[in-house]
């Protein structure tokens, strides 16, 4: 098996394309490659894989280009420069480093909180111009001051840890925070209003989403504290720059610190010019530190995808440990074809899928599995459709998705997966497990036992259990040229409900299951292949 291929596009660390070579991947340097879209799109198609930084505009139409590539790579946090809904389209994995900058960015907005105290970069210019103007510069003192944090994730949290060791006071916005781990952070953990009212400082650390946009609004200043300061190292577009600069200009605010902003680069903007306002440009992550940490760590997290099926730091699809992707192959591939078989009995739109994980496999990481699920159930309708795409499309068809887990469950068999496709017309069901030998089976439809390999044609038959039909199916076969390679029955109790499903090797024509329908024992027959 030929070797992954890995472009690395953007600047990255000697080391960083060592850890590609040292893995056993081929990997091609152009690290200016990134900056003539042209050429980009025209060689992205050649690779496996893509390790980018900011420069690299991975849009549409150079995934469209990039038919070999299975996992984007982002030395950074932040994947603006990534169509990620049409790498998702596509399949692509795309990742990003969202802690190899935490300290870096952290500390950038623990300096600019100094800055702002004590009007540091204002002094240093006005004593090199030659002034000495020491009363202009009176600052206030940081201790025993109400820093307020607005999101208390990774960064939140060091700035929080770091302020408590200045004996400043922390309160703390966050919906995801929870009050366990806000007493563990040591900080108050309080709604947003309360937190406008409180702080003395605040500091952004929020993704930029619809819900944190401009989330120090023109309305949500007003509720500051007089005299408050601002921080944003997290996103342009948090705070609306206009109703800051207005409440700057009205003495409310007392200063701001931005290393971010709405359009960059930015060369202009409204709070340039301002007597009171510190601006740096995207520094946040620029330490020697930071950037090395962040390429290390997209090298090995792309390799361990493409060597190995670990999934880290994903934004389209949940994480997949080293250890884990070994033990979840084979339940991601029963997981697909037992949707895949219930997809292809399905014929009214789809209301809902529900996914029973029962035994050993309740304890896995059962959102990838899932994710195989949905996709199988669904390829019948979306040709498209992928384990990344696929939890994003059921949901914009409304397709309700529930998970249920009983680790405890008693059965037959060490684990299994049960599949409910919810339809308009009824429900199907169907069961599988995994043996010893790493190899998928059936071994339950429609709530009746049946103990059937998947292969690549199937015939599938609902009959009731009576005398001659097995006969009547094997002449129709035989007399059609097609080999039966497997064959297996099930049935609810003598004479009752059966089920037949049997391997051929080659596809069954319509014709043929014409003649199979006509069995009078038979209440419906389906060919699917996986």
């Amino acid at each position: 098996m030929a070797a992954p291929k890995v472009l690395i596009s953007d600047a990255l660390s000697d080391a960083a394309v060592q850890i590609f070579r040292d893995r056993g991947i081929d990997v091609d340097f152009i690290p200016d490659l990134g900056k003539d879209k042209a050429a980009f799109a025209a060689i992205v198609g050649h690779y496996d894989g893509l390790a980018i930084r900011s420069a690299s505009k991975v849009t549409s139409k150079v995934i469209a280009e990039a038919g070999r590539l299975r996992v984007i790579g982002r030395a950074g946090i932040g994947v603006d420069n990534v169509d990620v809904p049409a790498a998702t389209a596509r399949g692509i994995i795309v990742m990003n480093t969202p802690f190899g900058n935490s300290i870096t960015t952290a500390e950038h907005a623990i300096a600019l909180m100094f800055a702002l105290a004590r009007q540091l970069p204002q002094a240093d210019a006005s004593t090199q111009a030659g002034k000495w103007e020491k009363n202009r510069f009176m600052g206030v003192e940081l201790t025993a001051k109400t820093l307020g944090v607005i999101g208390c994730g990774n960064i939140g949290a060091i700035v929080a840890d770091r302020a408590i060791g200045l004996k400043i006071k922390v309160v703390a916005y966050d919906p995801y925070l929870s009050p366990e781990r806000a007493v563990e952070l040591g900080v108050e953990k309080v709604e947003l209003d309360a937190l406008l009212a409180r702080a003395d400082i605040i500091t952004l650390h929020v993704p930029m989403t619809d819900k944190t946009r401009n989330i120090l609004s023109a309305e949500a200043l007003a509720k500051t504290k007089r005299g408050v300061r601002i921080i944003n190292c997290a996103r342009g577009g948090l705070v609306d720059e206009v109703a800051l600069r207005a409440a700057l200009d009205s003495g409310h605010v007392a200063g701001a610190a931005l290393d971010v902003f709405v359009t960059e680069p930015a060369t202009e903007n409204p709070l340039f010019g301002h007597p009171n306002v510190i601006c740096t440009p995207h520094l946040g992550a620029s330490t020697n530190e930071a950037q090395e940490n962040v390429a290390l760590q997209v090298a090995e997290q792309m390799s361990d995808y493409l060597l190995q099926g670990a999934i880290t730091n994903a934004i389209n699809f949940p994480s997949i440990s080293a250890d884990e992707a070994p033990r979840l192959k084979p339940f991601v591939a029963l997981a697909e074809k037992l949707g895949s078989f219930l997809g292809q009995l399905t014929e009214a739109p789809i209301k809902g899928i529900r996914i029973t994980y029962e035994g050993a496999v309740a304890a896995m990481n059962t959102r990838a599995l899932t994710s195989a699920a949905i996709t199988g159930v669904l390829r019948p309708f979306l040709q498209d459709i992928n384990m990344v795409s696929a939890p994003a499309l059921a949901r914009e068809r409304g397709i309700v998705v529930d998970e249920i887990k009983r680790e405890g469950a008693v059965t037959d068999f060490e684990s299994v997966i049960r599949i409910t496709v919810i339809a308009e017309d009824m429900p199907r069901d169907a069961a599988g497990t995994v043996f010893h030998d790493g190899k998928p089976r059936v071994i339950e439809i429609r709530s009746i036992a049946i103990d059937a390999a998947f292969a690549p044609q199937m015939l599938y038959v609902r009959n009731h259990d009576k005398p001659g039909f097995i006969g009547r199916l094997g002449s129709i076969l035989g007399d059609a040229g097609v080999n039966v390679a497997t064959f297996n029955l099930g049935r609810e109790e003598e004479g009752g409900s059966a089920i037949c499903l049997c391997a051929v090797d080659a596809p069954v024509s319509d014709a043929v299951l014409k003649q199979i329908d006509a069995i009078p024992q038979v209440r419906r027959v389906r060919a699917v292949s996986f």
